[in-house]
């Protein structure tokens, strides 16, 4: 805690709360900060995280974010990783100079331990998972933290020198980084995403890139060899660079050749040998790999890990057989891409379950894909649109439903025994449920009646 002595009797912002400014603000409170925290939602007696910060004795302001707050001499403002640069408050602190940084600069100021970092547009949660599976089987304290379980500067206090920490970031996180610096930093890839949050594509690659911007070639980065984007950033960066290739020999880092994983020129282990489905798995575990043999993990625990990991709840997550048919969760799967790479995942004739929030675009990147499926039930405010993509792939079962309940009734009576029933949205979960998760356990309870 003493890596916080600095900001001992400072005055400091926390600018939106959920999960990372509450814990920001209690981890500054404890260590002598004068703190604020301000949140634009109206305070509710029954908001459980509001109760601990008004317990604690600190200073609330909700409601909205008014700019008189910035006459006040705050030595730093944590942000919200959700609220973006361009909101008006955030836009007027930058104009007066202020100090602004999100809970993650903190985390990396705590951690007296290894971090590995992990970012990129799609996997990041199931490549973190992979890696600490894998230092778990090497008998290893290696803790998640970030997107994925509990957030980062609440864990990084608890990592020792001799333990690791494995972090989610994501790109709202990243962009306004000043001193963050993982020992491995992992980029698996960059495709269109959180455009209306960056306002471009290369805002968005620049934000990625900041994974590796102050590591040095004492430090490993992690990057997909196959994305020409990922690469290009990899190479710009002073760390020491170890690729990972699905399609090329890459003796610098991990790749696959002759059905086994390798890295650098040792074989690892067999590629039938791995549980995970898909090609973009196949992605996932060689930077898991090869982020793991960097900090030194065993062949042996690697494929421990390897072979017994079954994925990430709602992430192209494997629910069982009923009534013959394999059923499989990734309610994840909120843009395209991903529903793209669960559908190629299989080689069985897929039912596929999609739909949700109306963003207002059009899904004739899945046209495709549709081509090999076997049924579509298309369902929520996207029902239409995706129907209409189905049909210009040639796909003769489609199917509309209003809401997910009745589109697991109607998967059922589409699928036989063998095929996959997979629920793949391709959109945001907001048009009916809160979460992915939600959704997720929604969809398993539905499935459940057929048990």
């Amino acid at each position: 805690m003493d890596r916080l002595e600095e900001y001992k009797g400072k005055k400091v912002l926390i600018v939106g709360l959920a999960k990372s400014g509450l814990a920001a603000a209690k981890l500054l409170h404890r260590s002598g900060a004068e703190v604020t925290v301000n949140d634009g939602k109206e305070a509710v007696k029954e908001d459980a995280s509001l109760q601990e910060i008004e317990n604690l004795g600190i200073r609330l302001v909700t409601g909205d974010h008014p700019l008189s707050l910035l006459d006040e001499p705050f030595s730093v403002i944590v942000k919200n990783p959700g609220i973006p640069y361009h909101h008006p408050f955030i836009e007027k602190a930058v104009e007066k100079n202020f100090n602004i940084i999100t809970e993650i600069e903190l985390a990396a100021a705590l951690c007296e331990g290894t971090m590995v970092a992990i970012t990129g547009s799609n996997g990041k949660t199931t490549t973190t998972s992979l890696i600490q599976a894998i230092f778990k089987k090497d008998h290893r304290e290696a803790a998640v933290a970030g997107n994925i379980g509990k957030v980062a500067c609440e864990v990084a206090p608890q990592i020792k020198k001799n333990q690791i920490m494995v972090t989610e970031v994501s790109s709202f996180q990243l962009k306004g980084i000043q001193q963050f610096r993982p020992k491995v930093g992992v980029l698996l890839n960059i495709f269109d995403a959180h455009l209306d949050y960056h306002g471009s594509r290369n805002d968005y690659e620049q934000s990625k890139a900041k994974l590796f911007q102050n590591m040095t070639k004492e430090d490993a980065a992690v990057y997909n060899y196959d994305q020409k984007e990922v690469k290009r950033i990899a190479e710009r960066s002073g760390a020491a660079l170890v690729p990972f290739s699905t399609s090329s020999v890459c003796e610098g880092g991990a790749y696959i050749k002759d059905g086994m994983f390798y890295f650098k020129t040792e074989p690892v282990m067999a590629l039938d040998r791995a549980s995970l489905p898909g090609a973009h798995n196949k992605e996932n575990m060689l930077a898991a790999i090869a982020a793991a043999k960097v900090l030194g993990a065993s062949n042996e625990a690697i494929e421990s890990a390897l072979s017994d990991f079954h994925g990430i709840e709602h992430r192209l997550e494997f629910s069982g057989i009923v009534n013959g048919r394999k059923i499989y969760n990734d309610s994840k799967a909120t843009n395209m891409l991903s529903t793209q790479k669960a559908i190629e995942a299989f080689e069985e004739p897929v039912v596929l379950l999609a739909g949700g929030l109306d963003r207002g675009n059009t899904f004739d990147d899945l046209i495709d894909s549709f081509q090999k499926i076997k049924a579509i039930v298309a369902y929520g405010q996207t029902r239409d649109k995706l129907a209409a993509s189905a049909q210009e792939a040639g796909v003769t079962e489609i199917h509309r439903t209003e809401f997910l309940e009745d589109a697991v009734d109607k998967g059922f009576q589409l699928s036989e025994s063998g095929d996959v029933l997979l629920l793949s949205p391709a959109c945001a979960s907001w048009d009916q449920f809160q979460t992915f998760e939600e959704r997720g356990r929604t969809f398993i309870e539905c499935v459940g009646k057929y048990r």
